[in-house]
């Protein structure tokens, strides 16, 4: 399993903190399709968090498709699903909320251009450190 840090003093909330942490681990392949989680106890009382906040990223995961909840069996990163064209839209909606968020800041178009390929990079570089 991926170390999860949380930053407490962090704008963004803890649920999504934990979110993003699974989904950088899964880009990265540190956590492999298959691979079991922690329970959402375990999980909560390892990280000294709130039960109810790991189930809130638990559920946005598997919503998500990232992971899978089995009650008996327990929690799994998922083997990818999503077809090309969903993900297209999915991402296509939030990078324009992103986009969106960029012009609210007084960011132009260049600048978020590179911001975007400087992260897509770090994801990359993220990715193949764990190959």
């Amino acid at each position: 399993m991926v170390v999860i840090k949380i930053d407490s003093m962090s704008p963004v909330p803890i649920y999504m903190q934990l979110r993003n942490q699974v989904i950088l681990g899964i880009a990265s392949k540190q956590l492999i399709p298959g691979e079991a989680l922690p329970s959402a106890r375990r999980l909560a009382a390892d990280l000294g968090i709130n039960l109810h906040t790991v189930n809130k990223s638990y559920a946005l995961l598997s919503d998500e498709g990232y992971i899978a909840i089995d009650r008996r069996k327990g929690t799994f990163v998922s083997q990818p699903v999503k077809n090309e064209a969903e993900i297209y839209v999915i991402l296509s909606e939030k990078l324009l909320l992103t986009a969106a968020e960029a012009i609210s800041h007084s960011i132009n178009e260049k600048e978020f251009i590179n911001l975007c390929s400087s992260n897509y990079k770090k994801a990359q570089d993220i990715s193949k450190e764990g190959q």
